[in-house]
């Protein structure tokens, strides 16, 4: 985009479409709600669809919606192992769901805190949940 913006015709379509959306820097829970509303909304709408028109909209509110979490709803702290045995209850898993790991009880020596995850199991789990491998380190 390489012509000149024209602020004088770009405003006023800004504050008809900032009212109609209320897309905006997040003020406080009640406009967070709101704002997950419209991306839960707008996901919807795209069905996974990366080449929809609205998925740069899904990106601006996502960013908006990311940097009020973690300003206001920090999560805390977290070890690979701590973060496998989540990813594993939000899943249903039981250790001898986890192939890719190895046998059950090599998973249970790693969620014991025996054994630790090598780079083969984290790529694994990474690609498994869709999570950065960054999880597990």
């Amino acid at each position: 985009m390489n012509a000149p913006i024209d602020v004088k015709r770009l405003l006023p379509v800004w504050e008809q479409f900032r009212a109609a959306t209320d897309i905006a820097p997040i003020r406080d829970e009640a406009h967070y709600a709101r704002m997950t509303a419209v991306l839960e909304a707008l996901l919807d709408e795209t069905q996974g669809d990366e080449a929809h028109p609205a998925m740069g909209l899904i990106d601006i509110v996502g960013d908006l919606i990311e940097d009020y979490e973690a300003e206001h709803h920090p999560l805390p702290e977290t070890n690979g192992v701590q973060a496998l045995v989540f990813l594993m209850e939000q899943h249903g898993l039981k250790q001898g769901d986890l192939p890719e790991i190895g046998s059950q009880g090599v998973v249970s020596e790693i969620l014991a805190g025996k054994r630790e995850l090598n780079v083969r199991q984290v790529r694994a789990l990474s690609k498994r949940f869709g999570v950065s491998a960054a999880t597990f380190v």
